[in-house]
């Protein structure tokens, strides 16, 4: 574990070669574009039960994991702006730190008008508190971010259960009607932090272990070996757990069985409330007994489904990264795919907005074509790679980075 964490040892000294560390951005880039097309496919694809086959195992594996992977990136991109494989200090760092917090400004605002017409599905508020909340752990090294983000995934869930059991509903409806972003929108400060579909207080371990990612050497291939079995160790522990905690709790078994099934049917990734999902997402709060603490389902918030989910996100950016390198010729053929992941964000809006515009069908019983979806994907891909040779930032990047140039006059 510690040869993992540990990050180059002299950063003056830049990559013997620079094919591995081009392919390292490169593969962030195509694990966030495969992170947007999940989330295409989970709000715009069949729901979850009405595809089977490798199709149904592909909508399954979109479901929730994709959010997660979208969130870790997040993280990653936290240290690009404060210091990759070294944290930026003195006024460089305070100038970073500055750059953070305009941009969580400005996503809480854009978060809160898209969940006015969207619903609380939206995920760009909540990536807000991630990004405020995470200010104060951007100058942490590699292994002391890995330890916060493990300790956080083990106590966050059992605390976020106690906290749910306490706020019953009149609490939490007082707590509301004194909430001025509950009174705008469906996402207020208590879904931001408890309730939400991507609640702070379960997520963060996601940002956190992004940040820790990003400060390792991924261009180092010795890494990528280790990468690879501790994410392949994380899925076999989160999503292993759960079923032999049910054989071995006889009395629980078939509860916590019909408990999971029904978090895998639902689909708790499955789309706002205005897409017509019809797949009864059920937010965190709703979950049941402690026993759905020993479950992995998506957004289900336990320690397992972190650890799981993690695991995942994990092993698509190392393999991501291993493609790329080894195979030059998938990486000419992936740049399209990879300008998508260069405009993450105007590629995630502009999927909500332009399926509000068009009426596409979304997520309903009915709805088994995967059709929406390939043109929603192919449309993405064409104009982020149409826009990549002309400009260097996506419509929206481009903002977001205008708006945080004021951060230089921080002293």
């Amino acid at each position: 574990m510690d040869q993992i964490l540990k990050p180059v040892p002299d950063v003056g000294v830049p990559p013997a070669e620079p094919g591995p560390s081009m392919a390292r951005l490169a593969g962030v880039d195509l694990a966030r574009a495969l992170a947007v097309f999940g989330m295409f496919t989970v709000h715009i694809g069949p729901p979850l039960g009405a595809v089977d086959g490798v199709a149904g195992w592909l909508r399954y594996l979109a479901d929730g994991r994709s959010s997660v992977l979208f969130a870790t990136l997040a993280g990653f991109s936290l240290v690009l702006i404060a210091g990759r494989l070294e944290p930026k200090t003195g006024l460089a760092g305070r100038q970073a730190k500055a750059r953070i917090a305009i941009r969580a400004v400005i996503l809480l605002a854009l978060g809160i008008v898209m969940a006015m017409f969207y619903g609380g599905v939206v995920i760009l508020a909540f990536y807000a508190v991630y990004f405020l909340l995470a200010l104060p752990l951007v100058q942490l090294r590699a292994r002391t971010l890995a330890i916060v983000a493990a300790v956080l995934a083990v106590v966050a869930p059992q605390v976020a259960f106690l906290l749910r059991s306490v706020l019953t509903e009149p609490v939490t409806a007082t707590i509301n009607a004194y909430d001025p972003l509950t009174k705008l929108s469906e996402v207020g400060v208590l879904d931001l932090l408890l309730t939400g579909f991507y609640p702070t207080i379960t997520w963060m371990p996601f940002v956190i272990a992004g940040m820790a990612l990003g400060r390792l050497d991924l261009a180092a291939r010795t890494v990528w070996p280790r990468l690879a079995a501790l994410g392949a160790a994380l899925m076999a522990v989160g999503y292993g757990t759960p079923y032999v905690a049910a054989m071995v709790f006889d009395g629980a078994a078939a509860a916590l069985a019909e408990q999971s099934a029904a978090l895998v049917t639902m689909g708790m990734d499955s789309g706002p409330k205005s897409f017509d999902s019809g797949s009864g997402m059920m937010p965190p709060d709703q979950l049941g007994s402690a026993w759905s603490l020993l479950t992995a389902g998506p957004h289900s918030g336990t320690t397992f489904d972190i650890i799981g989910s993690l695991g995942v996100a994990i092993t698509v950016i190392v393999w991501a990264t291993v493609a790329l390198d080894r195979l030059p010729l998938l990486r000419r053929l992936a740049a399209p795919v990879i300008a998508v992941g260069t405009m993450s964000l105007t590629a995630y809006v502009g999927h909500f907005v332009l399926t509000s515009l068009v009426s596409v069908p979304k997520g309903t019983a009915t709805q088994v074509s995967w059709q929406p979806l390939i043109w929603f994907v192919v449309g993405t891909t064409v104009f982020a790679w149409t826009w990549s040779r002309f400009f260097r930032r996506g419509p929206l990047e481009y903002v977001l980075n205008a708006a945080t140039k004021p951060a230089r006059f921080v002293r």
